[in-house]
Order: structure tokens, then C-alpha cells, then sequence
């Protein structure tokens, strides 16, 4: 489809303040030109939205042209990283791509950028560095931390540009990103719009120190400062933030802006603004540096010049809206096989086992860390206490001191902005590992987790590939906040793989074929084997063979499924029926817990007539009802008993010894649990 050809004048996205010298009348044409064309179309899309020819909702950047125009004309669109929020669209335009491919995402349509699989205010174009947002604001900030730093690590002088509300300044998400810029000295420029309302709520009603959000900088030692975005005379908002841009390219410390602008339309379309004061929108509407900026090029013997410019982007508009109302409605073929990005080939690993002295598994995970860390040059590790410390298990334990600083990362407590952070990584070219303390501390970074490296690939196109080790499972008595079994919660989240490898040999080949995911990989740890047995490791040129199960036990009665520590029980277990009662069992070994690979037990099944599950997380809502149903589905005539659940009971994990003996699985609870279903 062709698309209407681009004014002469937007052809150049970017502008600096020695043009306002060699050349003023054209640059500040140009300048006046990108505004209008941003309410312009903001003022059209609500237009159509109206109309009911876009659905969902629109929010306008009516007023907040006067700081993101100039801003992203200034930017580096070659280097730099940004992410607007939904008063965004000029930055969105100037950045790259035709209003058309913009307009078609608002209307969703079968040639929208995201296949109509984004919002139509949440698109950015990751591929060129403009990440999308999400409606958990906040949340997209660290990931401009992680790609501008991937940037930098390519040698590139990049700046990173993330924009949010004063409403989303509240955030933790928000804090924790600022403390992190300033902690890794990262060149970012955060972004402040404050156009004074979170929704309907003012300012005086969301903060005690009134609008001086500028001021928190000084709590994370960086530079802050306040700029009047409304000023009348753009071309002075132009030359402090061409000032701070040089600044922070060439220190790579951050700064903080908090930028006044107007809010001239509701939060949304369907924002009634009844919360306003008489006679407030009336005030609001007369401060619109738009028009004011006009007066002052007309004033100084443009007139012609912006006519004739207003005439033809109107024209273009209008072009542009008739091409894109003109695209069919998406299809759904094929969207259910996009939830994940395409398969990563192996990576030319040198086939050297780690050595032939027994591993335990932690020395395994070990040994594969620092396989990756020596062989492949993106790789890098964070997490909290993996320095010089080794980790609170002491998998890391020398990594730091063989590698630096600048490969195996300290994080401070922030495991949200650390996830949005080693997401970014992942979407500038960097294939980060990152270790939780404990699994439990991942529900801090569950939005990081499970809404933004979860769904890239499917609502934008951009692979995520990151590893997160989450030591878990219990038995250790270490009470309800480091015992838990996270994978129900987690893995119900599509976008997210998982690996749950129960021997130091599957540990390591576990980490490799995660490594080299193109997808965000949960890499489960159960606590209680890292130290349990040993092994010798060796190089396994099958290692991805761990996306598949594995038989532990050759049986005919019965078949066991299982993963984690439950492995070592069962097999216990089926060597106790096999000599007690002349009962073989089948046991497996699940390994992968998504995408599951149920074929080779399926057809177990179909021979044993019988079907077993047993796993440490709870029994309601917990893995093994979705291992049931998912074989019971298409096997359910072919059982000769009903399917037999063991797993803890649905309680927080217990501190004491005693009481944790008597909440999750053992041996003799599960030996009676088989003999009374037997029968």
C-alpha cells in the first residue's frame, strides 16, 4: 500500500540551537511544523475515536508539545534510547516511521505495527531503540537504564530519555530506577511531565512538598532542575535541553527534569474533567504556548510561511487518516504461534567438561556461569550479593574477582527497576543472568517479569533473552518468605519459560540452553539440592535435551510425574513399591516446565493406564492441576483410576522443622498417599 508522500519539512527529524543562528526562520518553522502536525493529529484521533473508528481509548498530548518536540529533535534518533508515555505521539512521529504506520496502530488494523496486538498509545519501535510503555507506570523507566547501558557498551555515546507524569513519579518503580542510574552512572535524562493532575488528582493532593519533584535529585546525588515548557518563545526550551543533553553525554551522569507543561485535554476521551475548578479549562486553553508560538512567528514575518506549512500538513493528515481507515481488520492466523521469539542456533561452545572432580549443583551452576562469562562476550551477571559475597548460596562464589565488576554486577534492594534494567540489557544486544536472593523476592519485579520481558515479543517483535535464577523450595527452615514454590504463579504468565532441573549435570546443561533462549527463561533452583549430592559434570553436546523429560524409572503400574527435589522421593519411593509390593512405576523427571513437552509421558500413560504427580508447591492452584488436566484432556478413557495429586498443603510455609516436616511431601507421606490410592 502506498502511503502519501512526506512534507518537505518533515523530512528533517533533527534540529539544534546553531541553527536558530545560521538559519532562523527555517529552523523555527521546522520546530512550529513538528508541534502542529503532533495536536493536529492528537486533535483528529480524538476525532475518530468518536467517530468509533478507533477503539480502546485515545490519550492526547494536547500541551506537551513545547517539551517533547524539541526534545526528540535534539535526541541522537541513531543512538540514543527513549520512552514516551501516552503524551508522547510528536516524539513518537519525529522518532521515525509515517503517520501512517502511527495511524494504523491506532485503528489496529492489519498493518499496525504490533499486528494490532498493543494498545494503540503503547506502541514504541524497539528495534530503533523507542521502547513501549506500559500502563503500570513507571515500570518502563529501567529499561531505558539497561538498552542505554547495552549501548554504552558497544562503545556508542548514547542518552537515554525516559519520560514519566508527576503522577507516576510516586511510583517505586520510579525511585528505585533514579537510585540505580546514579549508582551505575548511567547517561540518562529523566523526564518529568508535570501538567499538574495523576487523572483527576491535582498535585497539592499527591505530594506534601507541592510541584518541587526537581528537588529529589539531590536524595540520589544527581543534578535536578526545573524547566517551563509552556514558555511562549520554544526556542528557549531548545537550547537548556540541548545544554543538558551535551552534559549528560559526555559526564554519563543522569539528570532530572521536571518539566511544566498543560494537560489541555482529560487524562483520556473519556475523561469528563468535572473535577476542574470554574473556570480552570478556560485558563488552561488561554496559556496554550501553540498558538502563542504562532503569534510570535506571524508577528515576525512568517505569516506566509505557516499558512502554506498548516496547509499542506493538514492535507497530509488527511491523507493519511483516509490511507490508514482504508486497511482491512486484523486476522488472528498465526498470533497463538507468536507468543515466543524464534529459536536462538547453539552457540559455538568449546566442548571442555568442567572438570572430572564430582559437582555439586551449585558448583555446577557455577561452572556453567562461568562457562558463558568466558566464552560468550555479552554475557554478564547482576544480582544482589553476587560479588565479592559469591551470593547468598555462594553459586557466584569467584566470578566477580576472574571477571570484574563490569560482567558480574551488585544490584542494590530494587528487584523491580534490576529486572527493567536487565530487560533493557536484553533488548540492546546484552544476554543477561540475573540471581534473586531467594525466589520470593521475585514477586517485587512480577510487573517487570511477567508484563514487560513476558510479552515483548508478542506485542512488539523485540526478543527479550534473560535468565532469572530464582533459588526456591523449602525444607531448609527458612519460614514462608525463602521456602516458596513460585512456578504456578509465574509460569501462568505467557511470554515465560521455565526450567526446573533436579541433578548438577541437568543444572548445568540447563543454564546453557537458557542462555541461549531468546526469551525470558525462569530457571527454578530448588535450594535443597545445591548441596544435596554430586556428580561429575561433563560437556553434553545434548544439553538442550533439558526442554524435554526424562525417565528416571522404567515401570508398567503407574506413571509419576514429577520435578525438583520430589525427583530424589519418587525414585525412593518407586524402589520402595518395586521390592514391597512387585509394583513398578514410571518416573519423569518434567525438567521443562514451559513450553511443556508432555509426548513422551503422554505416551507413558497410555501404557500404565495410571497417572501420579507429586510436587512441593501447593495443591490448590498448584502445577500438578495443569499436568493433570492437560493429560487427563485427551487420556481420560484410557485411566483405570483417577489421577492421584500429592503435594504440600495450602498453607504459608512453616517455620519450625516440625511443622515444615508435616506441610510439604516426604517420603512416608508420599508412600502412604500411593498404597491408599492402590487400594
Amino acid at each position: 500500500m502506498a502511503f502519501p508522500d512526506i512534507p518537505a519539512i518533515l523530512r528533517e527529524r533533527d534540529l539544534s540551537s546553531r541553527e536558530f543562528s545560521s538559519s532562523p526562520e527555517t529552523s523555527r518553522v521546522r520546530l512550529y511544523a513538528w508541534m502542529y502536525l503532533a495536536r493536529t493529529t492528537d486533535n483528529r484521533i480524538l476525532e475518530l475515536f468518536r467517530q468509533g473508528l478507533i477503539r480502546g481509548t485515545v490519550t492526547g498530548g494536547q500541551g506537551h508539545e513545547g517539551l517533547i518536540v524539541p526534545l526528540t529533535l535534539l535526541a541522537d534518533k541513531e543512538r540514543d534510547v527513549i520512552s514516551f508515555t501516552h503524551r508522547g505521539l510528536g516524539g513518537h512521529l519525529i522518532w521515525g516511521s509515517h503517520l501512517v504506520d502511527h495511524l494504523n496502530q491506532y485503528c489496529a488494523n492489519a498493518l499496525s505495527p504490533t499486528q494490532a496486538r498493543e494498545g494503540n498509545v503503547h506502541h514504541g519501535d524497539p528495534k530503533n531503540r523507542s521502547l513501549p510503555m506500559i500502563s503500570h507506570l513507571g515500570a518502563m523507566i529501567s529499561n531505558v537504564l539497561g538498552m542505554t547501558d547495552a549501548q554504552r557498551r558497544q562503545g556508542l555515546p548514547a542518552v537515554g530519555f525516559a519520560f514519566f507524569g508527576d503522577g507516576g513519579s510516586s511510583t517505586g518503580d520510579i525511585h528505585e530506577s533514579l537510585n540505580l542510574a546514579s549508582l551505575l552512572s548511567l547517561p540518562i535524562v529523566f523526564v518529568i511531565e508535570n501538567n499538574g493532575y495523576a487523572y483527576s488528582t491535582p498535585t497539592r493532593e499527591q505530594f506534601s512538598q507541592g510541584t518541587e519533584l526537581w528537588k529529589r535529585a539531590a536524595g540520589y546525588g544527581i543534578e535536578g532542575m526545573r524547566l517551563d515548557a509552556t514558555v511562549t518563545d520554544v526556542t528557549a526550551t531548545v537550547a537548556t535541553l540541548e545544554s543538558v543533553i551535551a552534559k549528560v553525554r559526555s559526564t554519563s551522569r543522569p539528570v532530572l527534569i521536571e518539566a511544566s507543561v498543560l494537560r489541555l485535554r482529560g487524562h483520556a476521551a473519556y475523561d469528563t474533567c468535572d473535577y476542574l475548578a470554574p473556570g480552570e479549562a478556560d485558563a488552561l486553553l488561554a496559556a496554550d504556548p501553540l498558538p502563542r508560538f504562532r503569534n510570535l512567528l506571524v508577528e515576525g514575518g512568517m505569516k506566509d510561511l505557516i499558512v502554506s506549512t498548516e496547509h499542506e500538513l493538514d492535507g497530509f493528515i488527511e491523507a493519511c487518516i483516509q490511507t490508514a481507515l482504508a486497511v482491512p481488520r486484523p486476522q488472528s492466523d498465526g498470533f497463538v504461534d507468536a507468543l515466543f521469539a524464534p529459536a536462538h542456533p547453539p552457540f559455538p561452545w568449546k566442548a571442555e567438561s568442567p572438570g572430572s572432580v564430582p559437582l555439586t549443583q551449585a558448583q555446577a551452576l557455577n561452572a556453567a556461569m562461568r562457562k558463558i562469562l568466558s566464552e560468550r562476550p555479552e554475557s554478564l551477571l547482576l544480582g544482589q550479593d553476587i560479588g565479592a559475597y559469591g551470593g547468598a548460596f555462594k553459586v557466584t562464589d569467584g566470578l566477580m574477582k576472574d571477571f570484574g565488576r563490569a560482567r558480574v554486577l551488585n544490584t542494590p534492594l530494587a528487584e523491580s527497576a534490576c529486572t527493567g534494567y536487565a530487560t533493557g540489557l536484553a533488548l540492546g544486544g546484552r544476554r543477561p543472568i540475573e540471581e534473586f536472593q531467594f525466589s520470593d523476592f521475585a514477586t517485587e519485579a512480577i510487573t517487570q517479569i511477567a508484563l514487560n520481558a513476558a510479552t515483548y515479543y508478542f506485542r512488539s517483535g523485540a526478543s527479550v533473552p534473560l535468565v532469572l535464577r530464582l533459588p526456591c523450595g523449602g525444607g531448609l527452615t527458612f519460614g514462608s518468605f525463602h521456602s516458596q514454590e513460585l512456578e504456578s504463579l509465574f509460569l501462568s504468565m505467557p511470554g515465560l519459560k521455565g526450567l526446573y532441573p533436579a541433578t548438577p549435570q541437568d543444572a548445568f546443561d540447563a543454564l546453557l540452553a537458557a542462555y541461549e533462549d531468546n526469551n525470558p527463561v525462569l530457571l527454578f533452583e530448588h535450594k535443597g539440592l545445591y548441596r544435596k549430592k554430586k556428580q561429575i559434570v561433563q560437556w553434553n553436546p545434548h544439553y538442550r535435551d533439558v526442554w524435554s523429560p526424562k525417565r528416571l524409572v522404567n515401570g508398567s503400574y503407574a506413571t509419576v510425574v514429577t520435578y525438583g527435589e520430589m525427583t530424589l522421593l519418587a525414585q525412593e519411593a518407586a524402589d520402595y513399591f518395586a521390592s514391597e509390593y512387585d509394583r513398578t512405576l514410571d518416573v519423569w523427571d518434567l525438567r521443562a516446565l514451559a513450553p511443556l513437552n508432555l509426548d513422551a509421558i503422554t505416551a507413558s500413560v497410555r501404557r500404565t493406564h495410571r497417572l501420579i504427580v507429586i510436587h512441593e508447591g501447593r495443591r490448590t492452584h498448584g502445577f500438578g492441576a495443569e499436568l493433570v488436566a492437560r493429560l487427563t484432556e485427551t487420556l481420560f478413557f484410557e485411566l483405570e483410576a483417577p489421577p492421584l495429586r500429592i503435594a504440600s498443603l495450602d498453607l504459608p510455609v512453616p517455620f519450625a522443622p516440625e511443622l515444615e516436616a508435616d506441610f510439604r511431601p516426604n517420603l512416608e507421606k508420599i508412600i502412604l498417599r500411593i498404597t491408599d490410592w492402590m487400594g
